[in-house]
């Protein structure tokens, strides 16, 4: 019941603050659906054959958005807030992710996300807290780099209370108005959560923005 209200909450505020933010700040508002063949979360696997819908609002280099996915056991319910910009090529950005859950899959994420970027490399940093085990912290860094031909390459590594790295090389493309994208999945095999699914694993996956 306390995931379910965090989750409300969240949603409700999430729903408001679109609402007002389109008129009054020229706010751009954009929606996508997506499928995955596999879902896989900064290489921990979620679930079989996935589902996803989200909402975004950016105006000035602030956004705000929220995003769901089928986990199987309910739904997985993120909203994220913040602001981002770009400087003779250099890109910057600070927000904050909450993780929700409507299930029992698992406990609540909050985090806060700051990144960094320039050419084809870009570096997020996370630091954050799970519900589970009473409260555990944990930190997350993510370096992201945009290959030629459209791949690209992730390295993320889980620090703190949670442990864990993996590597994911990827490729996307857009056929008509639909995004169509393959990526292999890495994770090494004493990544957090991933217990028997820290398995290598060829992700297809589709979505369509409006």
């Amino acid at each position: 019941m306390k995931a379910f209200s965090k989750v409300l909450s969240f949603v409700l505020f999430t729903s408001g603050i679109l609402t007002i933010a389109s008129p009054a700040l020229a706010a751009d508002v954009s929606m996508n659906v997506g499928y995955v063949s596999e879902y896989y979360y900064r290489g921990i696997y979620q679930k079989n054959s996935s589902g996803s819908a989200g909402i975004d609002a950016e105006a000035g280099g602030f956004y705000i958005g929220a995003w769901t996915a089928d986990v199987g056991d309910g739904l997985e319910i993120d909203g994220y807030v913040g602001f981002g910009g770009e400087i003779e090529g250099f890109s910057y950005g600070v927000g904050f992710t909450g993780y929700y859950y409507t299930g029992d899959f698992d406990e609540t994420y909050e985090e806060v996300n700051v990144s960094a970027g320039y050419g084809p490399v870009a570096i997020t940093y996370s630091i954050g807290e799970w519900d589970g085990d009473g409260g555990t912290d944990y930190d997350f860094l993510q370096i992201d780099i945009d290959l030629t031909n459209d791949f690209y390459a992730t390295y993320g590594s889980f620090g703190d209370e949670f442990d864990g790295d993996y590597f994911e090389l990827g490729w996307g493309t857009t056929v008509g108005d639909i995004d169509v994208g393959f990526a292999l999945i890495m994770p090494e095999d004493e990544l957090e959560g991933a217990g028997d699914a820290a398995n290598e694993a060829l992700v297809f996956s589709l979505g369509y923005s409006w």
